[in-house]
């Protein structure tokens, strides 16, 4: 079966089984291996794009679903508050190991789109379920209030 949906701002049919999970799908059929497998069980957010603006776990989420959707990964970010997240994040060296940070990312521009002058409150909230085992919370919290400044 083939799905068809826009991913990055352009349109992609992908012929696959319609239950295989967003994630392998725009990992080994689109060929985007920005979007990390984490968990498996949409817990730890390494796997999270954007569907229709929405941040989204793509590991528990069936390709069919998506049919007709804007679907943007890490690759696909752009725009001044993803400019402003990405450069905050290099200034700050939020990342240690940086297996997660793409679903860090994904969930932080999604904040700051909706909440450009985020409370701590928000931030916790927002990315809360983005887990990250070298524990750079301070640093990501730091990263998000300074991209807020530049946006």
């Amino acid at each position: 079966m083939s799905t068809t949906f826009e991913l990055n701002g352009q349109s992609v049919t992908l012929d696959t089984d319609p239950d295989m999970a967003l994630l392998w799908a725009i990992r080994e059929k689109a060929g985007l291996t920005g979007t990390k497998f984490g968990c498996g069980i949409a817990q730890c957010g390494a796997c999270t794009v954007h569907i229709d603006n929405v941040p989204s776990r793509a590991c528990s989420i069936p390709v069919s679903a998506v049919e007709g959707a804007k679907v943007t990964t890490i690759e696909g970010l752009s725009g001044k508050v993803a400019q402003a997240v990405q450069t905050s994040w290099q200034n700050l060296n939020v990342v240690q190991c940086g297996y997660c940070q793409s679903g860090q990312i994904m969930s932080a521009v999604a904040l700051l789109s909706a909440t450009p002058k985020p409370t701590d409150t928000d931030i916790d909230e927002a990315m809360q379920g983005n887990i990250c085992r070298c524990a750079t919370y301070v640093r990501i919290r730091a990263a998000i209030h300074d991209a807020a400044k530049s946006i």
